[in-house]
C-alpha cells in the first residue's frame, strides 16, 4: 500500500473524542476537500475526497455533530480521473452548515483561510485541523532525497493558516506556489515522523521510519563501497606508476645499485599492483610499509640524479596520463 493511502486508512480510523477537535477536522475537511457552491439560489457544502473510508467518516462526523444528513456520490474513474472519487454533499439547509462550521462568516461571506474558532483554537484544533487537510488533499512521498508531506490547498490564505497550526505543533511547514497551486510542505524527515505522529498515524510512521532508515543505511552502504572502490583504483594506478619508475631507475643505474635497494625494487616489479603493505610481508625477511617506500624512494632519487648528471630522461619520462591520475 502506498504511504498516502496508509496514511489516510489509519486517518480515517482514528477515535476522536473531543467536540472541539471534531468540528475542527470537519471545518479543515470541507475547506481543503470542496467548499461552497450556490445551487438554485440556495448554499451547498459539497466535499470531493479520494477514499471511501474519509467520505464515510465526513459524513458520520457532519450527521453526529452537526445534526445534517448528507448524500454521498461516487465517481467513477475515467478520464484524468486516475481512482473513484467519493463527494460528500450537503443540500438541505447548507447555509445553516456553512456558518456552524465557519465557511462563512456572520455577514454570509466566504472564509478564505481557516475559521477563526481552528486558528486561534488550542493544540488538538491545530492537529485535528491538519488531520482534516490531510484527509481532504495530503499526499507523502516514500523516504529519500525527495521525501515529503504535502497538502494541496484551496488557495494561499489557507496554506498560511495551515502553516501556523504547524507552527503551534512546533512543527515547521512552508508554504510555496508551484503551477498556480498552493501547497504546504514539510521535508524534514524528523519533522514528518512528528507530524504523522500529532495526526494519530501511529502505524504509518513506524512503518514510514522502517523505510527511511532502510533507505539511509543502503546509501550509507553504498557511498562507502564507491569511496573504498576509487580508492582501490587510485592505489593500483599509483603502484603501476611506480613499477614504471622503478623499471627506468633500474635501467639508469645498472649494476650500482646497492642489494638491498635492488631488492626492493624488484619486488616491485613483480608485483606491480601490490600495496607497500603486501610488498613488505613478501620480503625476505619482511618489512614494515614504511621501510619499502623509503627504499623505493631512496632507489629512484638515486636514478634521477645519475640521470641528471648524464642528461638523460629521468624514471618519471615513461609515464603515461593513465598512471598519473591518481
Amino acid at each position: 500500500m502506498a504511504m498516502t493511502a496508509k496514511v489516510k486508512d489509519e486517518l480515517s480510523r482514528h477515535v476522536v473524542t473531543k467536540p472541539c477537535c471534531r468540528k475542527s477536522e470537519v471545518a479543515a475537511t470541507l475547506r481543503f476537500a470542496g467548499g461552497l457552491h450556490i445551487i438554485g439560489g440556495r448554499i451547498v457544502v459539497e466535499a470531493e475526497l479520494d477514499t471511501a473510508n474519509a467520505a464515510r467518516r465526513l459524513r458520520r462526523e457532519l450527521t453526529e455533530v452537526y445534526g445534517h444528513t448528507p448524500e454521498v456520490l461516487v465517481l467513477a474513474a475515467g478520464g484524468l480521473r486516475k481512482g473513484s472519487r467519493y463527494v460528500v454533499r450537503v443540500v438541505h439547509d447548507g447555509e445553516s452548515l456553512a456558518r456552524q462550521t465557519g465557511l462563512i462568516d456572520s455577514r454570509g461571506r466566504p472564509v478564505r483561510g481557516l475559521p477563526p474558532k481552528v486558528v486561534s483554537g488550542s493544540v488538538c484544533d491545530a492537529e485535528a485541523a491538519w488531520r482534516g487537510a490531510f484527509l481532504a488533499h495530503g499526499s507523502l512521498t516514500e523516504p529519500g532525497r525527495s521525501s515529503a508531506l504535502e497538502v494541496t490547498c484551496p488557495g494561499p490564505e489557507a496554506a498560511l493558516a495551515l502553516v501556523g497550526a504547524a507552527r503551534r505543533l512546533g512543527i515547521s511547514a512552508k508554504a510555496r506556489e508551484v503551477r498556480g497551486v498552493d501547497r504546504v510542505v514539510i521535508r524534514d524527515g524528523d519533522a514528518i515522523g512528528a507530524m504523522l505522529t500529532r495526526l494519530g498515524a501511529h502505524d504509518a510512521v513506524l512503518a514510514w521510519e522502517e523505510r527511511r532508515i532502510r533507505r539511509e543505511v543502503r546509501a550509507t552502504a553504498n557511498r562507502l563501497a564507491n569511496f573504498d572502490d576509487a580508492n582501490l583504483r587510485r592505489s593500483a594506478r599509483a603502484a603501476v606508476a611506480a613499477g614504471a619508475r622503478v623499471e627506468r631507475a633500474l635501467e639508469i643505474l645498472g649494476d650500482e645499485i646497492p642489494d638491498h635497494l635492488r631488492e626492493a625494487g624488484e619486488l616491485r616489479l613483480t608485483h606491480k599492483e601490490a600495496s607497500l603493505e603486501e610488498l613488505g610481508q613478501l620480503a625476505q625477511p619482511p618489512m614494515t610499509k614504511d621501510a619499502v617506500a623509503g627504499r623505493i624512494r631512496r632507489l629512484l632519487a638515486m636514478a634521477d640524479r645519475r640521470a641528471a648528471d648524464d642528461g638523460i630522461p629521468n624514471t618519471e619520462a615513461g609515464l603515461t596520463a593513465d598512471m598519473l591520475d591518481t
